[in-house]
């Protein structure tokens, strides 16, 4: 007996899960199955554009408000906040300019994106990990549809052309603001204002802008739609798509702004 209980617990010892590294890369290599398989089912048809326009409209009028806010905010404090520098050295006659290119370069996208990964990545994970605890997704399989090409791929398309436009709706409300706060400092019109920010903008800076958006928006929309629809049974599940959608979205976020602003300081220099 006491043989075989030893047994047993060597038996027990060596049965094992996959350790931390080896777990690392089996995640890894599903996240990079996931990425695939969503550019092979992208250009296959059929293609679902009744289901693709209606995710479009869902993504921009669910952050419409809150962008819209955040945006006309982070334009008024930004040049209030700015001012006092450019004053010190007689320069606040820069100040549209510098709006403008901090706006456009930096903080349209980057806030654009923070606030669409906390709306509508959580729920896009949060959606589709109630989809699959409730089996809807299972029972679309059964029936002979896609449910990868349903409610993956047009959600990560989806979010991939909403967030450029939004991201240049904030930078036009963020300049709205800054045209508030200079007009009662400072009295200046707006055709002065927008002709001395529109200035200092080069084509660089639009194409720069609008290929983070991109970046940005398709990161979402795949970290979205992985956590949700590889959600474990459960409502805790649901909670944990949700919260995992939101901070490694963020996180893949910053971490594409520094190599973006590297890589584009490279043409700029």
């Amino acid at each position: 007996m006491e043989r075989k209980a030893n047994t047993s617990i060597v038996l027990k010892a060596n049965v094992k899960g996959p350790g931390k590294f080896t777990r690392v890369f089996l995640t890894l290599y599903d996240v990079f199955e996931f990425v695939a398989r969503f550019f092979r089912e992208a250009f296959l048809p059929p293609y679902e554009g009744k289901e693709l326009v209606r995710q479009c409209f869902d993504i921009g009028y669910r952050s419409l408000l809150l962008i819209s806010t955040t945006g006309f905010i982070t334009g008024m404090v930004f040049t209030k906040q700015s001012r006092p520098s450019l004053a010190e050295f007689g320069a606040t006659s820069w100040l549209p300019s510098l709006v403008a290119i901090a706006l456009l370069r930096t903080l349209a996208p980057l806030l654009t994106s923070l606030i669409a990964a906390g709306k509508v990545g959580s729920s896009i994970g949060a959606e589709l990990g109630s989809m699959r605890v409730t089996e809807q997704i299972d029972a679309m399989e059964v029936s002979a549809t896609n449910p990868f090409k349903f409610l993956v791929t047009t959600r990560v398309l989806a979010s991939t052309i909403t967030i450029p436009i939004l991201t240049f709706y904030t930078a036009l409300v963020g300049m709205l603001g800054a045209l508030l706060n200079v007009y009662i400092s400072e009295g200046t019109s707006a055709v002065a204002f927008f002709q001395t920010s529109l200035e200092s903008i080069t084509f660089l800076d639009i194409i720069a802008s609008t290929v983070k958006a991109v970046i940005f928006g398709f990161t979402i929309g795949i970290v979205g739609c992985y956590q949700g629809y590889n959600s474990s049974k459960g409502t805790e599940g649901v909670g944990k798509a949700a919260n995992s959608s939101v901070v490694i979205g963020m996180f893949l976020i910053f971490i594409e702004e520094v190599i973006s602003v590297q890589f584009f300081a490279m043409f700029r220099s």
